[in-house]
């Protein structure tokens, strides 16, 4: 009795206030308001000391974003000033994105820890910590020496954000579990063991848990105990192992999974079945952002190719396509009549939702001042300076991820509010444009 009283208090809290990756727990990156049609400018930008790649979550007038200087900042909506940091244990970056219900505000740490703070002060309530953690890797990776050793994947930037559901959190790990925790105390219920990383965040609907991992599997698990309900197999790359693996977290819209893989692929799959229902090749670019799906259509970005993309949810037919101009990790934001992502090229682009046009675009500061002149003249990535004359091994392709990060690259995912579109950056700045 106490048990489902207690349940029912946090359903109703959590119902009050929550917020979390890409809109809800089903991924779909649909926010309630529209955000600016026109440009009018910076309303505020909050500086952290190291690059942001997760996204922000907003509650209750306080913008949570994490950043890779090892803290948790809560940041007025209002003002941009800072009303606490919370820094993770070992200092280790912040690339979860957080979800915010019950006070409390949920992220992973690269530290291997499942954080739940308290939303007014800042003061940690229970942790919850992982077997190990680690990035990506393997041998020959992205055809890059050696084969004798395992090589760990700079491209590997996010780690899993969590998702709350029927007073329990859920998030993918390091380790290659995926894990159920109180939301109340961070007690473990269950956890499910994969071939490798998870860092893909999980979607969830029906009791039933979206996720997938670099072993090249989509999982369907059920909510309450962990049992797998099916398993998608998607593209295998035994080689290099360029072709392989999520960094995209599913959507889930009709019944239906959207998400797309490192494999050069847009899968959408039965949630019932497991069975595919199409796919969408893209020439090999991965596709690490989470789709937004809306009134049928579905958007999502790739990395090589540079493009921006919109598909019929039902058949998986091309819409429309934009050239981004450098590759879009970032996850899409589907706010009234315009669709809102970040670019690597330190832009965020705004562009119609029914004819793909592009709107406007905002340039970041690292963008604008470009220190190692990374960009061309049209704003494009410059592929010429960051990868042909310093491709040859494995430090030449960390040189060359930094280069990106030079550029104060959007690789965060667009949060839209109140007619205002926060986002954070690799230059180190949250941002509030309007």
């Amino acid at each position: 009795m106490i048990r489902a009283l207690v349940l029912l208090l946090l359903t109703v809290h959590t119902a009050m206030a929550q917020a979390t990756f890409h809109a809800d727990a089903a991924r779909t990156g649909v926010y309630p308001a529209a955000g600016p049609q026109r440009l009018n400018g910076t309303k505020w930008t909050f500086k952290t000391d190291g690059p942001i790649i997760g996204s922000p979550a907003i509650a209750d007038g306080v913008v949570y974003i994490g950043s890779t200087d090892g803290n948790l900042y809560a940041v007025d909506q209002e003002t941009g000033k800072q009303r606490w940091k919370f820094k993770t244990f070992a200092s280790r970056q912040v690339t979860s994105s957080p979800t915010i219900a019950n006070g409390l505000v949920y992220f992973g740490g690269f530290d291997g820890v499942l954080y739940a703070v308290d939303t007014q002060t800042g003061t940690v309530k229970w942790t919850f910590v992982a077997e190990y953690e680690r990035r990506f890797e393997g041998k020959r990776l992205h055809g890059y020496p050696s084969g004798f050793q395992t090589i760990l994947d700079s491209w590997d930037i996010y780690t899993s954000s969590p998702a709350i559901y029927n007073g329990r959190i859920y998030i993918g790990s390091d380790d290659g579990n995926v894990y159920c925790v109180d939301a109340l105390t961070g007690m473990l219920q269950w956890k499910f063991g994969t071939g490798d990383i998870v860092h893909a965040s999980p979607a969830i609907a029906n009791n039933t848990v979206y996720i997938g991992s670099w072993d090249s599997y989509l999982y369907a698990l059920d909510a309450e105990t962990g049992q797998e309900k099916w398993r998608f197999k998607t593209g295998e790359d035994t080689y290099i192992r360029n072709q392989q693996g999520f960094q995209s977290s599913p959507a889930i819209a009709d019944g239906t999974i959207y998400v797309g893989c490192r494999d050069g692929h847009l899968y959408a799959v039965d949630a019932a079945t497991g069975r595919k229902r199409w796919d969408y090749p893209t020439n090999k670019g991965w596709v690490n952002s989470t789709p937004a799906i809306r009134g049928g259509v579905v958007y999502a970005g790739t990395s090589d190719g540079y493009r921006f993309f919109a598909l019929d949810a039902k058949t998986g037919r091309l819409k429309f396509t934009l050239d981004a101009r450098g590759a879009v990790f970032s996850s899409p934001a589907l706010a009234g009549d315009i669709v809102y992502f970040g670019v690597s090229n330190g832009r965020l682009l705004a562009v119609d939702a029914k004819s793909g046009k592009l709107m406007w675009d905002f340039q970041t500061e690292g963008s604008k001042q470009d220190p190692l002149k990374m960009l061309k003249p049209d704003g494009s990535l410059n592929n010429d300076a960051i990868y042909a004359r310093y491709f040859g091994d494995y430090q030449d392709m960390v040189l060359a991820f930094y280069r990106v990060f030079s550029v104060g690259a959007v690789w965060s995912s667009p949060v839209v509010d109140k007619g205002v579109v926060y986002f954070g950056s690799t230059d180190g700045s949250l941002y509030a444009i309007h």
